[in-house]
């Protein structure tokens, strides 16, 4: 078996090579993985050698001017910077290459990002797929405003705003285009109180038609649900962790951001609990079935022995947390595996709101499970139980009931 430790790292990484070694076997590498990951850092250990550099003038540029020699004399592999990746985190948590953290951007959009993210972070204390959605946003706008990297501001006008919000909302849903719309605003604000625009532009950002209330919740059927689940080949540990995940959405109703959030330490299996983290960084708890115990148990243990707390891992190294959108890719594959149509995450909340309701839960009961901050927003699943409508439903006049 190759092990990485054989592997010789002469140069100024020679000393750093055994902790690397560690690491990469704490994030799940397998030893011919991590024996590559040491070859390329005895290359880069090589030349820096060859042009008296020490570990810490190992910046972006020059990893960058590495790469580009590494790829002139022939190397078919890791040829780009993406692969140099485990070896500057890992000098960058050690304290050796505080450079390699990334080049502190001097343009003034990213500038004026960084001050936004800021703002959101500290004074509006949002949370960070919010805070991203934002930035996202914000860069967008910004960039279609700049002349060059210089964002020309004071020459924004409510068209400008109007324009953006009508080219990009068109390109989603409408709730997404809502979305775009509040973070605009939430953006133009910002820049107003800033100084850096002399109007606040924010209600020129125009209105998204739509309610919320206007459609029915879509629901799957329990028999489409088990086709789903059943797609899932639990001979693997990778099969066991999509049935875990897809189990919890369909039976829980958990939103995609909280199966990702989840840690080992929530699973209170004394107790029967699981604690979940919700929007607005609320932390409750929610009884944990014996099915979806079932299936937690199946996944963890044939789970990674890694350092790495999060309940769900990458199939591949380095074995971190999945995120909320690997979440949402595991639907979508499954459906695809299932011959399913596409769907998201969030398509199997509803499925199980609706699948309460038939079974004679209240509208309360759905919002206790489901964590609705408010009763109305849990309103809306009560236009798919037909049979409780349909008692309400007025004759037509003139025809006999």
């Amino acid at each position: 078996m190759c092990r990485p430790t054989a592997v010789s790292v002469p140069g100024p990484l020679g000393s750093f090579a055994a902790g690397f070694c560690s690491e990469l076997a704490a994030q799940g590498y397998t030893p011919l993985s991590a024996a590559n990951q040491v070859r390329l850092m005895a290359h880069v250990s090589r030349w820096l050698e060859a042009h008296h550099l020490g570990p810490d003038e190992l910046t972006p540029e020059r990893a960058t001017q590495f790469m580009r020699a590494r790829r002139r004399v022939g190397y078919t592999v890791f040829r780009s910077e993406r692969a140099l990746a485990p070896l500057l985190g890992y000098l960058r948590r050690i304290g050796m290459s505080p450079a390699v953290c990334g080049p502190v951007s001097v343009a003034a959009l990213d500038r004026l990002l960084e001050r936004y993210v800021d703002h959101l972070a500290r004074e509006r204390r949002l949370a960070a797929t919010t805070i991203r959605f934002r930035r996202d946003v914000a860069q967008r706008f910004l960039a279609d405003s700049a002349v060059g990297d210089e964002p020309d501001l004071k020459r924004l006008t409510a068209v400008d705003v109007r324009q953006f919000v009508l080219v990009k909302g068109r390109q989603g849903s409408i709730g997404q285009a809502k979305l775009i719309v509040v973070a605009l605003r939430s953006l133009l604000r910002f820049l107003h109180f800033q100084g850096l625009i002399p109007t606040d532009l924010a209600s020129a950002a125009p209105t998204i038609a739509g309610s919320r209330y206007s459609s029915l919740p879509r629901a799957l059927e329990p028999a489409l649900v088990r086709r789903l689940l059943d797609s899932c080949d639990r001979r693997t540990s990778s099969g066991r962790r999509d049935y875990a995940v897809l189990v919890l959405l369909s039976r829980l109703g958990l939103r995609a951001g909280e199966v990702a959030a989840m840690e080992l330490a929530d699973i209170d299996w004394r107790h029967g609990e699981l604690m979940i983290r919700g929007k607005g960084q609320r932390q409750e708890r929610l009884p944990l079935p014996a099915d979806v115990g079932e299936a937690l148990v199946a996944y963890m243990r044939r789970r990674p022995r890694v350092e790495c707390r999060c309940l769900f891992l990458r199939s591949r190294a380095p074995q971190a947390g999945l995120t909320a959108g690997a979440i949402a890719h595991v639907v979508r594959t499954a459906c695809l595996r299932a011959g399913l149509p596409e769907m998201g995450a969030h398509r199997l909340r509803h499925t199980a709101a609706t699948q309460m309701l038939r079974r004679g839960s209240s509208l309360a009961e759905i919002a206790q499970v489901l964590r609705h901050s408010s009763i109305l927003t849990t309103t809306i699943y009560a236009k798919v139980d037909r049979d409780a409508l349909r008692t309400l439903a007025q004759p037509w006049p003139g025809v006999a009931p």
